[in-house]
Formats: structure tokens, sequence, C-alpha cells
């Protein structure tokens, strides 16, 4: 038991593979995702601070590094798989929480343990820093499934992937933020030359919307 088994852990998020079991052109692992949600929410963080909005940029930066950790325990599931029912990742986000729960008790040191149950604990809440977060995992889940459609990546799990994203990434009550993504960003995105028309897919779920 030590902080020792907690780093070394951490090469496991290198080798959890997302959106398992489907042809990918590019292969993105957990690691990496971390790494992008917490550069993505630093750059919303900014324009809603930019905004009016008190940012908490300490517990903005430890739910974004941290809230994808629990794939250690379980893998990563599948977007269309997690969100088939509001129960199923219910059940799915208790199963984590217990194992995150177990792992802290069993190889974090006495002395640590409040601070990494704080840290560990799901992130995405009402609070603007959850807000950011849900708004950064929703982006990079956004980009990958673009990356894949736009060279030409049939797979129609792609499909789902990038509607269920956009459409909750232009749902979020960040008003600053989101009118900066749709009105800015989408625009850059959808004049991109892509092997499937991303651009008609685009504009139907905006008119869906």
């Amino acid at each position: 038991m030590g902080i020792h088994r907690f780093f070394t852990s951490l090469n496991d998020l290198e080798r959890i593979i997302r959106a398992p079991g489907m042809f990918k052109f590019e292969e993105h692992n957990v690691a990496a995702h971390s790494w992008k949600v917490s550069q993505y929410a630093m750059f919303f963080a900014t324009i809603e601070e930019r905004a009016g909005r008190e940012i908490d940029w300490k517990s903005l930066y430890e739910k974004t590094i941290n809230h994808d950790f629990a794939e250690v325990f379980i893998g990563d599931i599948k977007t269309p798989v997690k969100y088939a029912s509001p129960e199923l990742k219910e059940m799915i986000a208790k199963v984590e929480e217990g194992m995150m729960e177990k792992f802290i008790l069993r190889e974090i040191p006495e002395e640590f343990r409040e601070v990494f149950f704080e840290r560990m604990k799901e992130g995405k809440d009402a609070t603007i820093e959850g807000r950011l977060l849900e708004l950064a995992d929703k982006l990079d889940q956004f980009y990958e499934a673009f990356a894949e459609l736009k060279r030409g990546n049939t797979d129609k799990e792609f499909v789902v992937m990038y509607r269920i994203a956009l459409t909750k990434l232009l749902d979020l009550p960040l008003p600053a933020s989101v009118g900066y993504f749709k009105n800015v960003m989408l625009d850059d995105v959808i004049n991109e030359e892509t092997a499937i028309d991303v651009k008609e897919l685009t504009r139907q779920i905006i008119a869906e919307h």
C-alpha cells in the first residue's frame, strides 16, 4: 500500500483505448484524453472569466485531470452504450464510485485519503467548474468523432457520437462558452474538407436542436 501504487496505476490509463471495438483511423487513450480535457477546460474557463464569471482554477484542474481515473477499473465504455438509458448510466457511475472508494481505502496512505476522496469524486456537477468539465469532456468526444468522419470512417457509431456530443455541447448552461463554440469554432469545423458531409450533418443536428 502506498502512493507508489497510485502512480504506477497511471500507466494503465495509457493502455486503455477509447471507443473500444470500433475501427478507427486514430486511436486515443484515456491518459491523453484527460490531458486534452484539461486544455479545453482551461481555454473555456478563460472565456467564462472574461465574461465575468469567477473560476476556481484549482478545482477546475483537479476535476479535469482526475475525471476518468476510475476507468482504470472498468475501462472505457462506448458512448452509445453508456447513454442507452439513464438507469444504465447511473449504474455505471455507482460501480466506478464504489471501486474508486475501495482503491483509496486500500492503496492511499491514511493521511492523504481525505484529499483523494475529494479530488476523485464525480466532477460533473452544477458548479461552473463542473459544467466546464462536462463541456471539455464532450468537446474531446466531438473532436474524436469529427476526425473519423473527416477521414471517411463509415462506422455509424461515430455519427451517433458526433450527434450526442454536439447536442450536449449546445445544451450546456454556459452561454459565453457555448456561444464561442457555436459561432466561432463550429464555423471552422464545417468549412474543413471532409470525406463525409460533416457540414450537412452538423446543420441537421442544429436544426433539430
